[in-house]
């Protein structure tokens, strides 16, 4: 494993991030709005991921004996990919903060005593017991680094394992993103936590239309979202804005985000959609509320528990990983939507090393925040003939993400 630095940050202090992020000179207005979102993400981003590993899981049918390499993020997914018994998971994050929340977790399904604990650990709020079942059972087996990063103080001055006990996913950039949007909501008369009060899909239908989408109609609203910085705290970086801008005539993202929304509130039962639960009750729910992630269920303990030591977490880039591999080596990649940042070369550079890691049959699966894929005429033509683009599948399967931020979900399977 890579060594993990308790405070690792941004430029300096995490070369690997500077390197990916900033394409354009400081002193240009993109170059300026690429440091500043550079340093909201050098802190803890994702407190759980959120692309839905459900999709995922159905769009790459894991198999006993699959190499799986990921993108880390909250670590949800990688967990969830654990139930299906893969051989191998890598996974890999430039952010050191994620680094450290991924190996807590994998940690808490190896040495919590039963699944009760890892829902009270993982799943539950205002548990100030989590801070004690850390000392007792995951601190002795953490790797060091992570053992201090959670040992470590916040700017607060309290120890960073401390959010367990309190709410963890009312922290980091999304978390702060989120309360922000709750407040800006109150200050219109609206308050978010009240759509969890329906009851079904006509009432959730009926919240969005009276309550939610008229906000987009007000000019504060409006204009903040015309802003790149507006949306960074979502994790959408510059380059992302301007191909969701694109979308728009007015170059604002107010009707791009009205109708995202509009998925997430009305495309599925709020009792089986735990990402509405996290934005409007900024939880999960209780077990009389809903269902919870996948990777928190009983029926998955056992087997997420078993296969948790096949895991590997990487301070890393995908491609960086990759180039250390051999050929034919890797059956499933997920790039989350980590492309969408990426200059040409970095694109190329990348597909050249998933193209010669890739056995027979490998499987690319990827999200975009417009609904295109975005390979044709970036990747080469030498590079994208190896593989087949399954348009229906991606169509299909975008359409059941109920996470419902991207635009696209995307599947390329290696031609034979």
């Amino acid at each position: 494993m890579t060594e993990l630095a308790p405070d690792a940050g941004f430029g300096r202090k995490n070369p690997k991030l500077k390197s990916a992020l900033l394409q354009h000179k400081p002193l240009s207005l993109a170059g300026l709005s690429e440091r500043l979102f550079g340093l909201l993400f050098s802190g803890l981003v994702y407190p759980q991921i959120w692309e839905d590993p459900i999709v995922d899981m159905a769009a790459m049918q894991i198999r006993p004996g699959h190499r799986i390499v990921t993108i880390g993020s909250g670590g949800c997914n990688m967990l969830t990919y654990l139930s299906a018994g893969p051989a191998r998971i890598d996974v890999v994050d430039l952010n050191p903060h994620h680094i450290a929340l991924n190996r807590l977790k994998l940690a808490a399904f190896r040495h919590l005593p039963s699944h009760k604990d890892v829902v009270r650990f993982l799943g539950e709020t205002g548990t100030r017991s989590n801070v004690q079942a850390f000392d007792l059972f995951l601190a002795p087996n953490l790797d060091a680094a992570t053992r201090a990063y959670w040992n470590g103080r916040a700017r607060d001055g309290r120890r960073r394992i401390g959010v367990f006990g309190r709410n963890i996913y009312r922290t980091g950039l999304l978390g702060r993103f989120i309360a922000a949007s709750h407040l800006l909501a109150c200050l219109h008369g609206i308050n978010p936590e009240d759509f969890v009060k329906a009851r079904s899909m006509r009432e959730q239908r009926q919240f969005f239309d009276d309550k939610l989408a008229p906000l987009f109609d007000r000019p504060v609203i409006r204009w903040i979202t015309s802003r790149k910085s507006s949306l960074f705290g979502l994790g959408i970086p510059p380059q992302q804005f301007d191909e969701l801008a694109s979308l728009s005539e007015e170059k604002s993202l107010a009707a791009v985000l009205r109708h995202r929304l509009e998925k997430l509130t009305c495309h599925f039962p709020l009792r089986e959609n735990y990402f509405a639960w996290q934005a409007f009750a900024r939880r999960y729910p209780q077990p009389h509320e809903g269902e919870l992630p996948a990777y928190l269920q009983a029926q998955n303990h056992e087997a997420i528990r078993n296969h948790a030591e096949r895991v590997e977490v990487h301070h890393a880039s995908f491609t960086e990983l990759l180039a250390g591999k051999a050929a034919s080596s890797v059956d499933r990649y997920v790039l989350l939507d980590a492309q969408d940042w990426m200059t040409d070369r970095q694109l190329n550079d990348l597909w050249t090393e998933i193209t010669r890691t890739a056995d027979a049959g490998a499987m690319v699966i990827f999200r975009t925040a417009a609904e295109a894929s975005i390979l044709p005429g970036r990747v080469s033509a030498a590079l994208l003939d190896q593989w087949h683009y399954d348009a229906e599948a991606s169509i299909k399967l975008g359409a059941e993400d109920r996470s419902a931020i991207y635009g696209g979900f995307h599947v390329y399977r290696k031609k034979a």
